[in-house]
């Protein structure tokens, strides 16, 4: 388990294990295997940021439940943007527990084991995203392994990149995720959100402003 601690929800919970999810992400991916540096964010793209980083750049209807990965840098200090092709791999071992739809794809969510706790579970889930037709409710599920690509944002009316929204909330041994959507995981009193950057394995830098590519998106 990591070392930081939220007590939102429920009492001095700990993050989940670091990921291997970026390492898994250059791997499935042969455009972004040449010479991936470090993860790039603008403020409205990490947890809990209360504005928007497309269109106006206003504020958000509630905060932001979780994390979004657009941006990367390589080794030659080249900015880069994910796309509709990149694969997406699962960050833990797990069983898919909810499929709903999003308004640029679908979102899936993954349940975890949480360590040895007889009270808590937790589960990632994966916003944007396309997942292949044969995506099944109860199937299980290896970290590493490919759960779909990121969905086609070229239709949207907001302008916004294609990237994969990413969050994790600890929950309840035993609960229903018929309940779930984008209207209220935020205040869903059943899951208690947590920070995905304390999980990611690369380095990252937070911009004050967004480079040349996104400028106008």
């Amino acid at each position: 388990m990591g070392s930081n601690e939220q007590t939102s929800g429920f009492s001095q919970i700990q993050s989940p294990a670091q990921t291997r999810f970026t390492e898994y992400l250059i791997r499935e991916n042969d455009r972004i295997q040449d010479g991936f540096d470090s993860w790039l964010f603008h403020p409205g793209m990490l947890f809990h940021s209360p504005n928007k980083w497309w269109g106006d750049r206003g504020k958000r209807n509630t905060p932001h439940e979780g994390l979004d990965l657009c941006l990367y840098r390589d080794q030659d200090g080249r900015i880069h943007c994910l796309d509709d092709n990149t694969r997406i791999p699962v960050l833990y071992d797990g069983v898919i527990v909810a499929i709903v739809n999003d308004f640029l794809g679908k979102s899936v969510i993954v349940e975890h084991q949480y360590d040895d706790s007889d009270s808590l579970g937790f589960c990632s889930i994966y916003g944007h995203i396309n997942p292949p037709d044969n995506l099944q409710l109860g199937k299980s599920v290896k970290k590493g392994g490919i759960l779909a690509t990121i969905a086609d944002s070229s239709r949207s009316k907001s302008g916004i990149q294609p990237h994969l929204h990413i969050s994790l909330g600890v929950t309840g041994k035993f609960i229903s995720y018929e309940r779930f959507d984008w209207k209220t995981i935020g205040s869903w009193d059943l899951l208690t959100l947590l920070d995905p950057l304390l999980v990611l394995d690369r380095p990252y830098q937070v911009l004050e402003d967004f480079p040349a590519p996104l400028r106008q998106g």
